[in-house]
């Protein structure tokens, strides 16, 4: 069974049209109108080997919130879609990641039950693409993401000082554990209730 979905969320505030293939290369064709996001996100699709075609318009003139939110909302939403029932899946993954100075440990159970435990805390500053990109937004989308598709995730910093070394690595660490939780080892299902 191909693991892949088309996927449409339209609310007042945003616009978001997304293709993903789990099994996929890594190839990435995004674009949300914040350049620091669309970067991140491209880390994640990369580095969990998604293809991941997405497409967001929002109202940015307000601010990035509502994108950023919406876009990991939507994003979970498809990948739900896509895995289908897990059977067969590994389910656990952990992984630390470093980027120069930046480390973070991130630990996820495709579990069904959603839940986040974001221990990142970056400098503050926000990153200076155009418009500027607020870290503190990356909670907001992963928070989106893990809901919508019913994951369980850790993520904790367990040190940095460049704001962007420490999120993309968070990005990264997500992605490689995403990529050996949905890696399909046998049929069964790997859990006691018979369904995740």
């Amino acid at each position: 069974m191909k693991r892949i979905t088309t996927h449409r969320r339209s609310t007042r505030e945003t616009e978001i049209d997304l293709v993903l293939e789990v099994d996929g290369v890594g190839t990435v064709d995004v674009s949300t109108g914040l350049p620091f996001f669309d970067h991140m996100l491209a880390q994640l699709a990369k580095h969990a080997r998604f293809n991941l075609k997405l497409r967001c318009e929002g109202d940015l003139e307000i601010d990035a919130h509502h994108t950023v939110e919406d876009v990991g909302i939507a994003l979970g939403e498809a990948f739900d879609e896509a895995m289908g029932d897990k059977a067969g899946v590994r389910r656990f993954a952990s992984v630390t990641v470093p980027l120069d100075e930046a480390a973070v440990e991130v630990l996820l159970d495709l579990s069904g039950r959603p839940f986040l435990h974001y221990d990142i805390t970056p400098p503050g500053e926000q990153i200076l693409s155009e418009p500027p990109f607020d870290p503190q937004l990356c909670e907001e989308f992963w928070r989106g993401f893990v809901t919508a598709a019913g994951i369980t995730m850790h993520m904790v910093m367990l040190r940095g000082k460049n704001t962007h070394h420490i999120i993309e690595a968070s990005f990264k660490g997500a992605a490689s554990a995403l990529y050996d939780a949905v890696k399909i080892v046998d049929d069964v299902m790997p859990s006691t209730k018979g369904v995740l």
